[in-house]
Formats: structure tokens, sequence, C-alpha cells
């Protein structure tokens, strides 16, 4: 079997990670699920999810990855509990699922590139987004964007993923520095920072049952945790890297393009549309609502077009890691070549997608099963596993190539952070689930998907 491959350096690995988490989840989904939960209110459950949730299961992901040096299926058995390995494999199901769906909407953005040289979507943005979101055009569309990823994937982890977020990930925050300063200069830029940052408490309350699971899966998402994907990316580190350190920076960048984000689109909104509080977080809105807008501005085929690029290098850097949690699997477990398995795990990737270019309502259930059940699943697993299964000498892990554990006075950082995995994590997202569960099965019941 062929040796496996590692970064080849601390950036490479901290670029993939934030690439992984830095996807269509914070530029494509973020700005509207905040725009129509609440704005600010949804944005400070948002933030507490990440920092309070998020940060300590990405600690926890990155533990069981480094400690096994395996994919999320075989860390567990590398780690003497062969019988927990279908919670790496719901993880990689995730990943899988979430991928199908995920690349149709990367070809929608292919096509919106296309449509901002063009202008061809200014005249009647609802029109333009029914032509190219289902039929045949989609399903080209979305043959296209996976191939972009298998051919990524398939140059391996320091030649594709690496290199590619190296450059895609300053490219994505460049990009977005400049459309939210443009924004800073439209004229509902005031209006619209003020509902984005000026959170009302009443609001957070009385919508505590909505806000509560999309924030979580949000976070969720945002993070890429519950996927596997940062159990495989952590198996590719060096012992002298510090996974609190390398944890705290990604989970900050990725924040970092999440509100830029909103700062890039609330300004846009509020000066195009006459209530953007109405504004859906559905599938299609993001891009008729920007659409639209940008038809509106001057210039509006250049920022069209350039905040869709942004949205393609984003797309790209998640599918990537989406793609690359079941190739390493295969990778780690079969002597294959691994643009033989990217291709082949591909191809499968395409064809269940499909029928998420029949209509938007296949790829709502999906992205809801997502969010709301096998996410939130995949967390208290990981969280139970850590918390209060693995062997206490893989806690070590946290404060290798770190001053955790080896400076005296930070040791009990590490039993902190671990009651926090045992007890907090499972409450809240169990609590998150219960309410998930409870909004997928009303979909269903009520003629809400199909």
């Amino acid at each position: 079997m062929s040796t496996r491959e590692t970064w080849t350096t601390r950036a490479g690995f901290i670029f993939a990670a934030v690439g992984s988490a830095v996807g269509l989840g914070n530029i494509w989904s973020f700005p509207f699920q905040t725009a129509s939960n609440g704005g600010a209110a949804f944005l400070v459950v948002y933030l507490l999810a990440v920092f309070l949730i998020g940060f300590p299961t990405m600690l926890a992901e990155f533990v069981i990855g480094r400690r096994s040096e395996q994919n999320a299926i075989s860390a567990f058995e590398r780690l003497g509990f062969s019988n927990w390995t279908f919670t790496g494999a719901l993880g990689v199901f995730a990943a899988f699922v979430t991928l199908a769906f995920y690349s149709v909407v990367g070809g929608w953005v292919l096509r919106y590139i296309v449509g901002s040289l063009t202008g061809a979507y200014f005249g009647d943005t609802a029109g333009y987004f029914a032509a190219i979101s289902a039929g045949p055009g989609a399903i080209v569309t979305h043959a296209a964007f996976m191939a972009i990823t298998i051919g990524i994937v398939a140059f391996g982890v320091a030649d594709g993923i690496e290199r590619a977020t190296k450059f895609m990930i300053p490219a994505i925050i460049v990009l977005l520095i400049g459309l939210a300063g443009w924004g800073a200069t439209l004229s509902g830029a005031g209006a619209g920072y003020s509902y984005y940052l000026s959170p009302d408490v009443d609001v957070i309350l009385s919508n505590f049952g909505s806000i509560v699971p999309s924030a979580m899966g949000q976070a969720f998402f945002t993070l890429s945790l519950g996927f596997g994907v940062m159990i495989a990316y952590a198996s590719y580190l060096g012992s002298d890297d510090s996974l609190p350190g390398d944890s705290a920076i990604i989970v900050v960048l990725n924040t970092v393009v999440a509100l830029l984000a909103g700062f890039a689109v609330f300004p846009v909104l509020f000066s195009t549309l006459e209530d953007p509080t109405t504004t859906s977080g559905g599938m299609g809105t993001a891009f008729t609502a920007l659409a639209g807008a940008f038809g509106q501005l001057p210039a509006g085929q250049v920022l069209g077009f350039v905040f869709f690029v942004v949205l393609l290098f984003a797309a790209l850097s998640s599918s990537i890691s989406l793609l690359e949690a079941p190739t390493s699997y295969v990778v780690d477990t079969y002597d294959y070549d691994r643009w033989k398995i990217a291709v082949g795990v591909g191809v499968v990737t395409f064809v269940v997608g499909v029928p998420s270019t029949f209509g938007i309502t296949w790829l709502a259930f999906y992205n809801d099963l997502v969010f709301n059940v096998l996410l939130p699943v995949a967390v208290f697993l990981i969280a139970v596993f850590v918390g209060w299964v693995a062997d206490a000498e893989a806690f070590d892990e946290l404060g290798r190539g770190s001053v955790v554990g080896d400076v005296p006075g930070t040791a009990p950082l590490t039993t902190i952070w671990l009651w926090w995995v045992r007890v907090v994590v499972p409450i809240v997202v169990l609590y998150t689930l219960y309410l998930g569960v409870t909004s997928l099965y009303t979909g269903l019941t009520t003629g809400g998907y199909f």
C-alpha cells in the first residue's frame, strides 16, 4: 500500500480546513438565513453556536483524526473501538448526500457567472432561475461542477486540495472585502447594518424554536462538523501542530468570512428590495434576490460577476472536502489509485444528485435532512465518544504541539473542554435534534417537500 499523504505545511492544512468551512453555506445561505430569521437575532444565536458548540466539537474531531491517522470510518477502529465505526460512516454518508445536492447548486453558480457577463438574468430574474435550476441544463452544469471537484481531489492532498485552497481562500476574503467596501457606499447600507447588527432580545425569545435549529445547523454546516471531513483532514497533520491553535484560527476565519458576506449582501438588499426582512432562506431566493439587486445597480454586470466568482470559489473549497471524506476512506482501506477512487465516488455522487435537478423540492428535502437530522446526530455521537468512551490517553493529543497541558496552570483547560464536550454539547445538540426532526416531520406530513 502506498505511503499515506500529509499536508506540506501548517498553513496548507489551515487553508484546506477553512476552505471546507467557508462554502456556499457562508456566502449563499448565511445572509438569507439571517434575513429571514430576525437579522441580528439570528446572528447572535449563530455566533453562540459556533463558539460554544462548534469550536469544542471541532477539537473533538481533530483529536480523533490526528490520534488515529485515519479517515473518519477507520479512525474508530484504529483507536480500538471498532463498534463505533458507524459514527464515522454516518458522517461520510452525510458528506456524500450533501455533495449530491451541493453540486447542483454549484452548477447554478456556473450559470450565473455566465449570466452576469451577458446580463441574461437582469430582465427576468425569476424566469432565469426557473430556466437554469431544473431540467437538462441543470444536469449538465451539475456534471461540470462535479468534474471540477473530482479533478482537484484526484490530484491528492498536497497537489490538489492544499494547492487549490491556498489560492481560493485568500481570493474569497479579498473579493468579499471589496464587495463589502462597495456595499458601504449604497443608500441602504445604514438600514442594512442596523438590521444585521442590532439584536432584539424579544425577537430571539419569540422565535427561539425556529432560530435555534437553523442557527445550529448553519454552524455545523459552515464549520464542516459531523461530515467526517475534519477527522480526515486532521489525520494528515503532523504531531507538532497545535490543535487548539489551528481550531481557533479556522473558526475565526470562517466567522469573519460569514460576517463579510453579510456586510456585502445586506446593503445590496436594503438598497434594492422593498422589504428585505421578508426574504426567504429558500434555495433559490439567494440567487433571484441578489441577481435582481445587481440588475438595479450601476456596473451590476461586473459586481454580479465578482460575487458569483466568490460563490464559485466558496462552493469548490467545500465540495472538495465533501468528496475527500469518502475518498479518503477508500484510499486508506484499498490499494487503488486515488484518481480512480475520486472519479468513481464522484460519478456515484453525481447520479444520486440528479433528482435535485428535477426541482427545488428534492434539493430542499436533502438540505433539511442533512441540517436537521444527520449533522446533529453525527455531532452528538462524536461528543459522546470523545467525552465518555475514548481512552483517556487520547486527550493527550490536545496538548501535543501546543501549550495546553505543557505549562503549569493550563492543564485544567483540557478538563474544562472535556466536561463541556461530555455534558453541554450533547444536551444542546439533542435539543436541536428534537426541533429539527419535528420540523422535518412537519414538512413531510404537510406536503412541504413533495
